[in-house]
């Protein structure tokens, strides 16, 4: 006999409501408001719930500029039949409280904007539509069986709930945090070889140091036209 058909064991099913960007936080953060629905009319004491939210990069289309922005992470598009995949963004978890029937939490996801990370340069690379998350569940479900006791079970993966995040939710959370700005991490000598750059060039900002190189470099005849 398949487990949830054993009498008094609650039959979870999720779903994602809506998304919304978290405007006060220690990082950038977006909230999934993720619908829990126990059928049978159990009574759910709580839920220790693990999620996996994947990308499924493969379910949207994608604007050429778009896809010049992901070279780095599919390659060619010519190529994408092999090399465009799902995308792990993160694992994080919630502790539910109790309730029966149906509730509504409040999933939080931490939105990095470390471009080494794939998922922050994949979300940067798009213009606008919509994100295709897959979302796994696992956890344990401690509820009221039919003897009045405490009973606990184990949450499959084989739970799961789709959603289309707005890439507008993002880029809203990310510019309450980060407004016109981006944030890029250097190795150590690299760091110290552009320190030395903007100091013997008395430039103000690193801003400046970069945008100096950068005019320096685009100024420069292209290698293949000499």
């Amino acid at each position: 006999m398949h487990s949830s058909e054993l009498a008094g064991l609650p039959e979870l099913d999720f779903t994602v409501e809506r998304a919304e960007a978290l405007a006060f936080a220690a990082q950038p953060t977006v909230v999934l408001k993720l619908g829990i629905t126990a059928r049978g009319g159990v009574a759910v004491r709580s839920i220790s719930l693990a999620v996996q939210v994947r990308i499924a990069a493969t379910r949207r289309a994608y604007a050429p500029a778009e896809q010049e922005r992901l070279l780095d992470i599919f390659g060619e598009p010519a190529r994408w039949g092999q090399t465009l995949k799902s995308l792990l963004w993160t694992m994080t978890s919630v502790q539910v409280p109790g309730f029966r029937g149906q509730t509504l939490v409040d999933l939080a996801i931490p939105c990095t904007y470390d471009f080494e990370v794939v998922s922050a340069r994949y979300f940067d690379a798009l213009q606008d539509g919509h994100v295709p998350l897959e979302l796994l569940f696992s956890g344990t479900v401690f509820y009221v069986g039919d003897g009045g006791g405490l009973q606990a079970e184990q949450i499959g993966w084989d739970k799961e709930a789709s959603f289309s995040l707005p890439v507008q939710v993002w880029k809203e959370v990310i510019g309450l945090y980060f407004p016109n700005s981006a944030w890029l991490r250097l190795h150590k000598d690299t760091f110290d070889r552009l320190h030395r750059y903007r100091a013997r060039h008395a430039l103000p900002t690193w801003e400046a140091a970069l945008d100096t190189l950068l005019s320096a470099c685009e100024d420069q005849e292209p290698l293949w036209t000499r």
